[in-house]
C-alpha cells in the first residue's frame, strides 16, 4: 500500500486537531490528565526535537558548503560571480519581504497584536524586556556576536550568529590546508551533514503529530480566531514570494542577462513543478540541470558549478520567510523593532539561509535561530506548522527559479552563445 504523504498527513492532522481542540478545550480530562495538557506536551516535544537539530545541521551544512567551492579554481571569476549573485538575490529577496510584512502588518488584527488570537503563552512583558531600548547603537552588538570567545560556549548558549561566522571560517580554511588531513576533515563534517539530514528527516516524520498537538491546544484555548491572523501571514508570505519571482528575478533576467524572462519560464516549467511537489530543491536538482543545460541552453560547464552551489547556499524564498515569520511573531507581541533589530533580522536571515539543509521544512531550524537571537519566544514557531507545508512548496519553487536565472545569467556574463536562444554577450 502506497505511503500517504507528508503534506496531506499534516492536512489530516490540522482537521483532526481542530476537532480535538473544540470538543476537548481547556478543561476535558481523562483519568485526571487534561487533553490540553497532553496536547501541549506533545507539542513542546515535537519543538524540542527541532532545536535539537540547530547546532549540528547548521555547523555541518555551512562546513560542507563553504569547503566545497573553497577550493582550487572555484574562487576564480565564475566563482565570485555567483557567490555575488546569490547574496544579492538573497539580500533582495529579504528586502521584498520586509517592506510586505511591515506594510500589511498581519500579526495585527483591528488594530491590536494578535498574541491572544494565536493562543502565545509567554508573558509579553518578559518578551518585550528583552527586545526594548534597542537601537541603533547595538549594530555593534551585532557584529561583536560575530566573533565569540568561545565557541563550545556559544554552541550553548545558542550564539548562532557567533557560531555561523566560526564555521563560514572554518570552512574556508580547511581547504588551505594539506590535502590528507583537509580530504578527512570534508569525511568527517559530510558524515555529520548526511547523519543530520537523516535525523531531521526522521523528525520531519513526525511533524504531523507535532502539529497536531501544537494547533489543538491553540483551538482547545482560543477556538478558531487564531486563524485569522494566520491567514494574513499565510497571504503576507505569498505576496511577496510573488514579488520577488514575478518581478525582480524578471528583472534581473532582462537587464542583467539581457534575455527574454518568459522564455526562461517555459524553460524551466518542469523542475519548478516537480520543486512545488517535493518541497526540496536539493530532489529537483537532476531535473533543474536538465532544464538549464537541454531548455535554456546554458553549458555543463556553467550548470554543473552554479546549480549545485545554488541549491546548497541559495535559498532566497527561504530567507524572505524566515524575515516575514520573524517579524509576524514580533507583531504578535506588539514589539516595535527598530532598526538594530530589523537589521539583525535580515543578517541572520541570509546567512542562516545558506545553512539551510535542501530539504523541506529545515527553515523552521534556521527561524528558531533568529527567533532566538533577536530575543523573542520559539514557541511562536508552533502555529506557523499549521500553513508551512504549502508555503514550503511555494518557497522551494522561488529558490529553484533563483539558481536557473542564476545560471542564465551568468552564462550570458561570461559569454556564451545560444543561452535561451539569444547571441553571446561581450565576455566582463
Amino acid at each position: 500500500m502506497k505511503k500517504l504523504q507528508l503534506h496531506w498527513q499534516i492536512l489530516i492532522a490540522l482537521l483532526l486537531a481542530a476537532i480535538a481542540g473544540t470538543l476537548a478545550g481547556t478543561d476535558s480530562a481523562l483519568f485526571g490528565v487534561t487533553f490540553y495538557s497532553v496536547f501541549d506536551f506533545i507539542g513542546t516535544l515535537f519543538l524540542n526535537a527541532l532545536k535539537m537539530l540547530i547546532v549540528p545541521l547548521v555547523v555541518s551544512s555551512i562546513i560542507v558548503g563553504i569547503a566545497g567551492i573553497g577550493s582550487g579554481s572555484a574562487f576564480g571569476r565564475l566563482g565570485m560571480k555567483t557567490l555575488l549573485y546569490y547574496l544579492t538575490t538573497s539580500t533582495f529577496a529579504i528586502l521584498v519581504g520586509l517592506v510586505i510584512v511591515n506594510t500589511l502588518a498581519p500579526g495585527m488584527v483591528d488594530g491590536e497584536p494578535a498574541k491572544h488570537l494565536i493562543g502565545l503563552s509567554e508573558n509579553t512583558g518578559d518578551v518585550v524586556a528583552k527586545v526594548e531600548g534597542k537601537g541603533t547603537g547595538d549594530l555593534v552588538e551585532v557584529f561583536l556576536r560575530m566573533v565569540p570567545t568561545n565557541v563550545v560556549a556559544a554552541a550553548a548558549d545558542g550564539q548562532m550568529l557567533g557560531l555561523i561566522f566560526f564555521s563560514l571560517l572554518f570552512g574556508f580554511f580547511m581547504t588551505r590546508i594539506e590535502e590528507a588531513y583537509a580530504e578527512s576533515l570534508y569525511n568527517f563534517w559530510q558524515g555529520t551533514f548526511q547523519v543530520m539530514l537523516k535525523i531531521t528527516d526522521w523528525v520531519m516524520k513526525f511533524a504531523p503529530i507535532g502539529v497536531f498537538g501544537l494547533v489543538a491546544k491553540v483551538v482547545a484555548s482560543t477556538g478558531y480566531a487564531a486563524f485569522v491572523p494566520l491567514a494574513w501571514f499565510f497571504l503576507s508570505v505569498l505576496a511577496a514570494l510573488t514579488v520577488h519571482m514575478l518581478v525582480v528575478l524578471p528583472l534581473l533576467l532582462y537587464f542583467v542577462g539581457r534575455v527574454n524572462p518568459l522564455h526562461h519560464y517555459r524553460a524551466m516549467a518542469p523542475a519548478l513543478l516537480t520543486a512545488f511537489s517535493t518541497s526540496s530543491s536539493a530532489a529537483t536538482l537532476p531535473l533543474t540541470m536538465e532544464c538549464v543545460e537541454k531548455n535554456a541552453g546554458v553549458s555543463n560547464r556553467t550548470s554543473s558549478f552554479v546549480l549545485p552551489l545554488g541549491a546548497t547556499v541559495n535559498m532566497d524564498g527561504t530567507a524572505l520567510y524566515e524575515c516575514v515569520a520573524a517579524m509576524f511573531i514580533a507583531q504578535a507581541y506588539s514589539i516595535e523593532l527598530g532598526f538594530a533589530l530589523q537589521f539583525t533580522i535580515v543578517l541572520m536571515a541570509l546567512v542562516t539561509s545558506i545553512g539551510v539543509a535542501a530539504i523541506p521544512s529545515a527553515s523552521l531550524v534556521a527561524i528558531a535561530i533568529i527567533l532566538a537571537a533577536v530575543g523573542l519566544p520559539v514557541e511562536a514557531i508552533g502555529l506557523i506548522l499549521a500553513v508551512d507545508r504549502v508555503l514550503d512548496m511555494c518557497r522551494t519553487s522561488v529558490n529553484v527559479f533563483s539558481d536557473s536565472c542564476g545560471a542564465v545569467i551568468i552564462a550570458r556574463r561570461t559569454g556564451e552563445a545560444g543561452v535561451l536562444g539569444e547571441p553571446a554577450l561581450a565576455r566582463r
